[in-house]
């Protein structure tokens, strides 16, 4: 199994690392534009896996994407990140180009890999790099939902000072403002979260959520990078595995929830052929507005490209 990673920043470089400690891989690719950035974290990665036992190889390139020949999973890391005072969608036109282009270049070598994309606004650049590729739609998946899930979790475990382990949620619609937690398919230790918690506080976890990324960017004056980079090697996971796992990710809409060609955050099930189903939740008439909402948000966006 291969696995290529375009973009050795933060994001990924710490996937590259923390996918090589699961030794799931035969050896991970790492490109950047940036020179010897690649071959610098490759090298050290692979020092690393010396004193972990890990066997996976890592081979770090300055832009030579002929390396990524034959990859099972080829990870879209690359472009501009947020700086305090940006949104996501300040990064549209500049990422916009980048994902082109490396989407281009990795397709022609790898024509059946599956494309995890995470450059930002993800939503946005995972069909700019569906449309480009010209594959089946479930071949190219947007990481976020697992990301956002991760950040609900931990939100709720403070608040109710209980494991996050133990939380188990699903969310719709867009990474960021538009993103919908599901406060009725949230359960903790499979006890509804109506139990621990009212809908009117379960609003404010919402909010902290939603605000999550923007608060480490405020800190740390760029975007994240562990739980991102943690959220992504799940996903690998999954698919090099066939696990079949449910997951909420970014998948092209082709008339479930009476929404059609947009990428927004749903249930998939995540296998070897990528995603091999979106699962349609029976949702009441708020969930479905702040869903279209969230859609038509999305698609205003996709038209200014």
């Amino acid at each position: 199994m291969k696995v290529t990673i375009i973009g050795a920043g933060n994001v990924g470089s710490t996937c590259a690392s923390l996918l090589s400690q699961k030794d799931l891989v035969r050896e991970i690719v790492l490109l950047d534009i940036k020179d010897k950035i690649s071959e610098g974290k490759s090298l050290d990665i692979s020092q690393m896996n010396a004193i972990s036992c890990s066997n996976t190889i890592l081979t770090g390139s300055t832009n030579d994407f002929s390396k990524s020949k034959n990859s099972d999973v080829i990870i879209i890391t690359c472009g501009v990140t947020r700086k305090p005072g940006m949104n996501r969608e300040d990064l549209v036109h500049i990422n916009a180009d980048i994902i082109r282009s490396v989407t281009k270049q990795s397709i022609s070598l790898s024509p059946e890999a599956k494309f995890i994309i995470v450059s930002n606004p993800l939503d946005i650049m995972s069909y700019v790099s569906y449309i480009t590729a010209k594959v089946n739609s479930s071949h190219v998946i947007g990481m976020a939902g697992i990301l956002d899930t991760a950040r609900y979790r931990y939100f709720l475990s403070k608040k109710l000072n209980i494991s996050s382990y133990d939380i188990r949620s699903i969310l719709l619609g867009g990474h960021g403002e538009t993103m919908i937690p599901l406060y009725r398919y949230t359960s903790i230790s499979g006890i509804p979260i109506h139990n621990f918690l009212s809908e009117k506080d379960h609003d404010i976890i919402i909010k902290k959520t939603k605000k999550g990324g923007e608060e480490i960017v405020n800190y740390l004056g760029t975007s994240a990078w562990m739980a991102p980079a943690a959220s992504i090697v799940e996903m690998v996971e999954s698919i090099l595995k066939n696990s079949r796992r449910i997951f909420s990710c970014s998948a092209l809409l082709k008339g479930e929830y009476n929404i059609e060609n947009v990428y927004m955050g749903v249930p998939v099930i995540l296998g070897k052929h990528g995603i091999e189903k979106i699962i349609e939740l029976e949702l009441n008439e708020n969930e479905k507005i702040l869903l279209k909402k969230s859609s038509n948000y999305i698609k205003s966006i996709i038209r200014k490209l």
